[in-house]
């Protein structure tokens, strides 16, 4: 798929030795990797996004669309969401997913809306 849901794998929690246990994004990620993948989207672990005071991070992003970072998430009880929240994303042509059918989690924990590599032109009014 042209879709792609980055999850970083670092992410840490608070009171947690990253050197003894496993880290919530790894769980986050084995956790998606236990349910269905939407059509059209690839999901992939990623180093670090550098969002590590919030817990666990995730990108969206594919072809000529808006990308969007979404940060603290539960590792075990968010995966529906986010796949079901990636479907919706790719399902869009821009990436940008009507406010009232996203998920909730998405409309309080956006932590960056990057633009596409290329921008449509203004309409002339």
């Amino acid at each position: 798929g042209d879709v792609e849901l980055l999850v970083c794998i670092k992410c840490k929690r608070l009171g947690r030795d990253p050197e003894t246990e496993v880290r919530p994004g790894t769980q986050l990620l084995d956790d998606i990797a236990t349910k269905t993948i939407p059509e059209g989207v690839r999901v992939t672990g990623v180093e670090c996004l550098q969002n590590c005071d919030t817990g666990c991070t995730v990108a969206l992003r594919g072809g000529n669309r808006w990308t969007y970072v979404f940060g603290n998430l539960c590792e075990t009880s968010q995966s529906e969401m986010l796949l079901d929240g990636a479907a919706r994303y790719a399902a869009t042509s821009d990436g940008l997913i009507p406010w009232r059918e996203r998920p909730e989690h998405f409309k309080r924990n956006c932590v960056a809306r990057i633009p596409p590599p290329t921008l449509p032109e203004p309409a002339n009014d």
